[in-house]
């Protein structure tokens, strides 16, 4: 059995995020005093009293009838669905309103456990005062927090685990990080979706629906991975809104905390500007990396069509010439298998260690085969190397003088050490340090 699932709905704006904050100990959830900022389901790992379980954010129940309310709506039902204990958050300073009432009575036909928190309480003399009203929602004891102060969460908590299943296990915590990214509307969410198999991220037309990073668990035969899909980066130039500009940190977030990052681009677009910056933050971050082309169902084919992209692709990325290239499509699910044996292959190629030994007779064999770079009669010595390092693979190589290893001689080094041993998807790291005298 997996973790327990908690969920965290409610109406619009009741303060879900905050306390999503607060009990995970994070910044996760994007928090702004607009209803409707989240809308895709967040998760993320949480522990109380040494019960560890996942929580999630979802985005504010409404019965508007336009298309992302619905969807947003939608996307909280399938939380409830999947949760074993719900958290249903409403406003003290507002007290029950008639979508409260609403939302009550859809999470009492769900029979799922659920935890009555009402939150902004900061005098609870005044609390319970309208106790009353609360316990009219059917929900049994109402439990008066303020999520933005950290008042009375610790209770709330001790009823959530209550509900727990003492016999439930915890799941492989060696589970493979992959960030889904790239510019808006290129069929992030798509993929993730296809890939699941399960409508767990809001697609629309709307470019942006997605806003924070949304992480997904799933197995893909002994491996289990971690698929975080993330709002689309757009031009900095137009990030103007603050909410924006959070989507953007989250993404560059989701890389730094993934091995692997799977960039998508749009096959009917190309290789962009955006999508090269996209792609650079990742190989600088050292991610293992691999470029999903979607929406190649729609390209017109000729003879040679999709070697001549791919080459369009490496000419742009010549920083990033190790990344495999998949062409996909999200909505049809073609080559979609292919994608998730490259992504494994690459975390693999992340952990690669080549003996200390046999890395010094390549490095040898190589300076044979090339002269060294020299200044005014000086050559370039590499007395030995060693890998320090995996996850990226980090070589230090010594020489007599760091000066004289030029850029293309470097590149010529590590070229040698992936002919030798693939280091398929992951950037490798040469540093080249001068051995003391």
């Amino acid at each position: 059995m997996s973790k327990p699932i908690v969920a965290i709905v409610g109406r619009p704006n009741v303060g879900k995020s905050t306390l999503f904050n607060r009990i995970s100990r994070s910044r996760i959830a994007i928090v702004e005093g607009k209803p409707g900022v989240t809308r895709d389901r967040i998760y993320s790992d949480a522990e109380w009293l040494d019960k560890r379980f996942t929580l999630v954010d979802t985005g504010g129940i409404d019965y508007e009838t336009d298309e992302i309310t619905k969807q947003v709506r939608r996307q909280a039902m399938i939380a409830v669905k999947q949760a074993d204990v719900i958290i249903f958050v409403v406003d003290g300073r507002e007290g029950v309103t008639g979508l409260d009432e609403e939302v009550a009575n859809s999470l009492r036909k769900s029979g799922k456990p659920v935890v009555l928190c009402v939150n902004k309480v900061e005098d609870q003399d005044q609390a319970w005062q309208m106790v009353g009203e609360f316990y009219g929602l059917g929900l049994g004891d109402p439990i008066f927090v303020s999520a933005e102060h950290g008042r009375n969460v610790g209770d709330l908590l001790d009823e959530v685990v209550k509900h727990f299943d003492v016999d439930a296990a915890q799941p492989n915590e060696e589970a493979l990080h992959v960030a889904i990214v790239g510019r808006p509307n290129v069929g992030k969410s798509s993929l993730v979706n296809k890939i699941l198999g399960d409508e767990r991220v809001i697609v629309t037309d709307v470019a942006g629906t997605t806003r924070d990073a949304v992480d997904s668990w799933f197995s893909y035969g002994d491996q289990d991975l971690v698929l975080i899909d993330t709002a689309g980066l757009r031009r900095r130039s137009k990030v103007e809104e603050d909410l924006e500009y959070y989507s953007v940190i989250r993404t560059l977030r989701a890389v730094d905390r993934s091995s692997v990052t799977v960039a998508v681009l749009d096959a009917t677009e190309g290789l962009t500007e955006q999508d090269k910056k996209i792609i650079g933050y990742a190989h600088e971050s050292g991610r293992g990396l691999v470029i999903a082309v979607n929406k190649w169902d729609l390209v017109e084919k000729e003879t040679n069509t999709m070697r001549d992209f791919e080459d369009q692709i490496r000419k742009g990325l010549l920083f990033a010439d190790y990344a495999p290239i998949v062409f996909i499509s999200a909505l049809t699910g073609k080559r979609i298998p292919v994608l998730l044996e490259t992504i494994v292959q690459v975390n693999q190629a992340r952990s690669m260690r080549i003996p200390t030994g046999r890395l010094n007779e390549i490095i040898q064999d190589a300076v044979m085969a090339a002269q060294v770079p020299s200044d005014k009669g000086v050559q370039l010595r590499i007395y030995y190397a060693t890998q320090v390092q995996v996850n990226p693979p980090v070589f230090a190589i010594y020489v007599n003088r760091r000066d004289l290893m030029h850029f293309s001689y470097e590149r010529y080094l590590e070229n040698r050490l992936r002919q030798e041993y693939g280091f398929v998807g992951t950037p490798i790291i040469l540093a080249i340090k001068e051995r003391e005298k």
